[in-house]
């Protein structure tokens, strides 16, 4: 019975800390796919309240996918905005751009 126990809990602490988003990984995600048209990184990501950025990426970033596949200056993100890897990437990348918001008092340092 003790094992039982024990092994339901270590599946459940694995599986919690494997849920949840890292800031680091969305800024390698940041880095890696968005940086190439927005070049001033740490500006364009405190260009918005955490609010604001919380509302695009709710729902795996569809608003924010939306905005740039309505831009023609976004075209060549419309691939990526598509794909599965940034529907799977999205909970790190809000947690990114939730963290350095304008209000957050966080500086990003991207490189």
């Amino acid at each position: 019975m003790k094992k039982l126990i024990l092994i339901f809990l270590s599946l459940t602490v694995l599986t919690l800390t494997s849920s949840n988003a890292a800031i680091y990984k969305g800024q390698r995600v940041f880095v890696k796919k968005c940086l190439k048209c927005h070049d001033a990184g740490q500006n364009f990501v405190s260009k918005y309240k955490m609010r604001t950025w919380k509302k695009l990426m709710k729902k795996k970033g569809k608003k924010l996918a939306a905005l740039h596949l309505k831009k023609r200056k976004a075209k060549k993100s419309w691939k990526y905005f598509r794909s599965k890897k940034y529907s799977k990437k999205t909970k790190h990348l809000k947690q990114f751009l939730v963290e350095y918001a304008r209000d957050s008092g966080n500086v990003p340092a991207c490189n």
